[in-house]
Order: structure tokens, then C-alpha cells, then sequence
């Protein structure tokens, strides 16, 4: 194929992408309407259970012999179901920024409301239909769309608690702000998870590993362990060595945030943290801002990934107004949702 055939095949490919955005878009807007006109006519008809399973029967019925597969009883239900849940989105939430800067994003005229929706497939939207709270909906929707999320990924994150870990560090102003906007990564706090979640590792919480092996397991799954971190992250390397004093150190992963501006250096701990791993760590930090970070870039900052800690030895061996240093735990398995949400009531006094 020579030059000008390959320009053409990419130009032509990037117009079938964007034809079909703009088809699941039509689509949802459809769906949408659909869902409407059906809650419309069930409030004006009879007042009983038979009367809409028979209608929705009918409709179905009709449908199918019209257009085909796709309009089952349970698929027009599912079509109610986005009405009534998006038609009754708070104004609020939904005319934030990051729908009105979207030049790909919906805009529905409802009576009086304005229902904004960001470009993403059907199934992205039966997934986030299941998710009741409507902060937590709209965070993982305006995070689909910022990532550009499949819906295996979208229901990884959700699974693995993102939500929840994220706010489990923040503060109710902030927690709503998120909502708003999704994750803002803005200051080193914002890259810190609560724990991190490794299940995609595929090592058992009963089995015995060491530090080397975590390490060789998040290498091999290293796009998996970098969508865990969060956004903005650039791979630098594994046992990465530096020199002083004639000793030799070396970092166990080594990570540049290009939204921070900084290196990030990750320390694996298969065990209870230790000060003295605090204090290996922020010898790290001390030796790339010294030596490795250019002028115009900002501090590094360190995170000790463990087992287990406990959170006065950090606090007593961190100074008051750290920055730059976080110790966090993980686990290889998904987390409870609930034992999530009961943190988070604990932490905020209800339940999110």
C-alpha cells in the first residue's frame, strides 16, 4: 500500500469512528425519548401492573417485527429506567465543566431541564445505571469518558471500589467537587488510593510470595498496575540503581506523573511497614531532588506500597507538614464495597 492509499484508509477509518459515536449518541437520545414516551403513557393509562406488562408486550411485539431484534420487553424497561433515572439528575452536577467544554456531549431539552449526557455507548450506560448514588454514577461517567474506559474496565473500577478509596481522602467539599468533575490530580495527596487494589496480579491472599515476585507480578501486568495508580503515569523502570557514597541503592519502581510534574518512587513491602523503610524512602526522595530532577520540575514524592501499616508510626515518623511521602496498603483481592461504605459512614457520618 503506498503513501497516499495509507492516508486514505487512516481518514477514512477515523470517519467510521466518528460515525459511529455520533450513531450511539442518536441511539441514546432514542432510547432516552423512548423511555419517556413509555412512563407518559403508563401515568395516563390504567393504574395497574397488567395493564403495563401488557402494553410493554405489545409495544415489544411491534417493534421487533418493525426493526428486529433489540426491543424486548426487558430492553424497554431498561429504556424506562434511563428516564426516569437521568431525567431526575441534579442541574447541579450536570452543568458542570466537563459537560459543557465536551463538544461531543448531549444536550436534551426535557420541559424545563437540560439533561447533559457525555459520549458513551449503551452498555457504558445499563452499567452505570445499576449504581444508585448519583454522585458515584456521575463520577464513574465523567471517568469513562475522560479515560475513554471499555465497559470491562468501567466495571473493574467500580468493582475494585475506586469511588469510595478516593474519598475515603477527601473531604465532603472536595468529595462533591469529584462528582463534578471526576478525579482531579492536582497535588501528590491526589494520587494516593486507600488500599490499592491488585487482584489483576493473580496472587492469593493466603499464598506466600516475596517482595521480588510482587514485583516481577505488577511488571507483568505493568498497564493493569499503572490504570490502579491513576493518571498521568510513565513507566521508568524496575530496580532502578543510583550511586552514593560508593553504596548502591536501588528503587523498585520508578514512575514519572506528567500531570504532577515529578518522579514518584514506589517501594515494595510484602510485610508491617517500618520507620525504618520511611526513612530508606525519604532518602530516595532527598536523592532525585538533588540529583535527578530537573530545575523546572516539582519534588519528588515516594510511596511504600505494604501489607499492613499502622498509621501512627507514619504519622510520628513523617514530619507534620509532609508532602511528599505516603505509605498506603494493599490487597490482591477486590474489596468489600460494604466494608468501604461503612468506612466511609464512619469517616462522614452517613453512607455515600
Amino acid at each position: 500500500m503506498n503513501t497516499l492509499s495509507k492516508k486514505i484508509v487512516q481518514l477514512i477509518e477515523q470517519a467510521r469512528v466518528q460515525v459511529a459515536k455520533v450513531a450511539d449518541m442518536a441511539m441514546i437520545y432514542a432510547y432516552y425519548n423512548v423511555g419517556k414516551l413509555i412512563i407518559e403513557n403508563l401515568q395516563e393509562g390504567e393504574k395497574r401492573a397488567k395493564y403495563g406488562e401488557n402494553l410493554l408486550k405489545q409495544v415489544s411485539n411491534d417493534l421487533t417485527e418493525h426493526f428486529g431484534r433489540g426491543y424486548s420487553v426487558q430492553n424497554l424497561e431498561r429504556m424506562r429506567n434511563f428516564y426516569s433515572v437521568y431525567s431526575k439528575s441534579s442541574n447541579e452536577l450536570r452543568n458542570s465543566d466537563v459537560y459543557q467544554k465536551s463538544s461531543n456531549s448531549m444536550r436534551i431539552f426535557d420541559n424545563e431541564n437540560t439533561i447533559s449526557l457525555l459520549p458513551l455507548s449503551w452498555s457504558h450506560y445499563l452499567f452505570l445505571l445499576r449504581i444508585k448514588n448519583e454522585e458515584e454514577r456521575q463520577f464513574y461517567e465523567i471517568e469513562s469518558y475522560k479515560n475513554q474506559w471499555i465497559v470491562k474496565e468501567l466495571e473493574r473500577q467500580f468493582n475494585s471500589g475506586l469511588y469510595e478509596r478516593l474519598v475515603l481522602s477527601k473531604d465532603k467539599e472536595a468529595v462533591k467537587k469529584m462528582a463534578m468533575e471526576g478525579q482531579i490530580v492536582k497535588t501528590p495527596k491526589d494520587i494516593i488510593k486507600e488500599p490499592l487494589v491488585l487482584e489483576f496480579l493473580g496472587l492469593k491472599e493466603e499464598t506466600a510470595y516475596t517482595e521480588t515476585q510482587l514485583e516481577t507480578a505488577i511488571i507483568n501486568k505493568i498497564e493493569a498496575f499503572m490504570l490502579e495508580l491513576g493518571k498521568g503515569f510513565f513507566f521508568g523502570g524496575r530496580q532502578v540503581r543510583f550511586s552514593f557514597d560508593e553504596e548502591h541503592f536501588f528503587v523498585d519502581l520508578v514512575f514519572y506523573n506528567r500531570l504532577l510534574r515529578c518522579f514518584v518512587l514506589i517501594d515494595l513491602k510484602i510485610g508491617k511497614l517500618k520507620h525504618q523503610d520511611i526513612g530508606q524512602m525519604q532518602m530516595y526522595i532527598n536523592y532525585y531532588d538533588r540529583y535527578v530532577k530537573a530545575e523546572d520540575e516539582n519534588p519528588s514524592i515516594g510511596i511504600i506500597v505494604c501489607k499492613d501499616k499502622k498509621d501512627a508510626i507514619v504519622e510520628i515518623t513523617l514530619p507534620e507538614n509532609n508532602k511528599q511521602l505516603f505509605a498506603t496498603k494493599y490487597q490482591t483481592i477486590l474489596p468489600s464495597k460494604e466494608d468501604l461504605k461503612q468506612l466511609i459512614k464512619k469517616n462522614y457520618g452517613k453512607t455515600k
